[in-house]
């Protein structure tokens, strides 16, 4: 399945699961990216609803119960939906790996162009007076943004093309040009790093995302190369990188019952009248403000000044982003 099919039947799921009422196809179309068309050029229309069942017979196939109804007896045009009661998965236990396989999912899902899109298409929908579930869509709170340089590096890898881009090291003042064939990209311990043949030292080499300074470009025609057989990024980046030392120490007040995973990492719990100062260890100040910003108003950064600034940075990311999305979704 093409990567522009999958997106456009995880924003249908997403369209048909935001409300409770049935949509007409002619809503759906005007709802969900992918589906654009102009109703009136009788070849557009009849690829659109080309295009509409066979998704709907793929979601049936993966066991997405959709039902086809209409919302009065004055409808005369059929509308689908996503049954809830019968869409939920009941709780499942994780263990703490298993955890934070689905957060990394997670945010792979928040940042790969899916959230904006899903985001845009029920803004359409409250636009068009449809009532929207706002709990739906609470899994596409964007809560941490990675590196400009992630979504090119992990389509250069996708497609094989080779790319340049200027890498920043901490002993050097001026960033050096690097030019790459990528064969990954990987997250290792809260930070993610792009695999593969460095062209000018002819040697495998591993970069830190957070370190390229201005755009990736891509040099290289698709296919260009072909990645070893059965390579170990992690393991790579794991080698490459070291042991972390978190000899780094942050003071912050978390609110009264709240925030139970950061006490688990505190290294001493103080007392405070507004809740408690928790001593954590870090090693990178904006690796511990991706942490941070999940837990909202429930913490609060008081030392070190690195610390707290990264976090505010963090938090203007977010409302830039969020500010982004409305006027993108006001101006459909």
């Amino acid at each position: 399945m093409s990567r522009n099919r999958t997106e456009r039947l995880v924003n249908l799921v997403i369209c048909l699961l935001s409300t409770r009422r049935f949509l007409t196809a002619a809503q759906i179309a005007a709802t969900v990216p992918g589906y654009e068309h102009d109703p009136d050029d009788p070849k557009e229309h009849e690829a659109f609803q080309r295009k509409f069942e066979r998704d709907k017979a793929e979601l049936r196939e993966l066991g997405v119960p959709l039902e086809t109804g209409t919302a009065s007896v004055f409808d005369a045009e059929p509308g689908y939906r996503i049954a809830h009661r019968e869409y939920a998965l009941p709780d499942i236990p994780l263990e703490p790996d298993e955890a934070a396989a689905v957060g990394i999912a997670a945010r792979l899902w928040q940042h790969a162009g899916l959230a904006a899109a899903a985001s845009s298409g029920l803004a359409k929908l409250r636009a068009a007076g449809v009532d929207v579930d706002p709990q739906a869509t609470l899994g596409l709170e964007p809560m941490v943004t990675v590196d400009p340089a992630f979504a090119p590096l992990t389509a250069a890898a996708r497609d094989r093309r080779q790319v340049n881009f200027d890498y920043r090291v901490p002993d050097r003042d001026a960033p050096t040009r690097r030019r790459l064939q990528p064969w990954g990209v990987v997250c290792w311990r809260g930070r993610w790093y792009v695999v593969g043949h460095d062209l000018d030292r002819d040697a495998t080499r591993c970069f830190r995302l957070s370190r390229v300074v201005g755009a990736v470009r891509v040099t290289g025609e698709p296919g260009g190369y072909e990645p070893p057989a059965g390579v170990d990024l992690i393991s790579h980046v794991a080698r490459w990188s070291g042991p972390v030392e978190r000899t780094g120490r942050a003071t912050v007040l978390a609110a009264p019952g709240r925030a139970a995973g950061l006490r688990r990492w505190a290294v001493r719990t103080v007392p405070d009248p507004a809740g408690d100062r928790l001593t954590l260890p870090y090693a990178d100040p904006d690796f511990l403000a991706g942490q941070l910003v999940g837990y909202g108003p429930d913490v609060r950064v008081l030392d070190p000044p690195e610390v707290r600034d990264a976090v505010i940075q963090r938090l203007k990311e977010i409302a830039a982003r969020h500010e982004d999305l409305a006027v993108a979704g006001g101006a459909r």
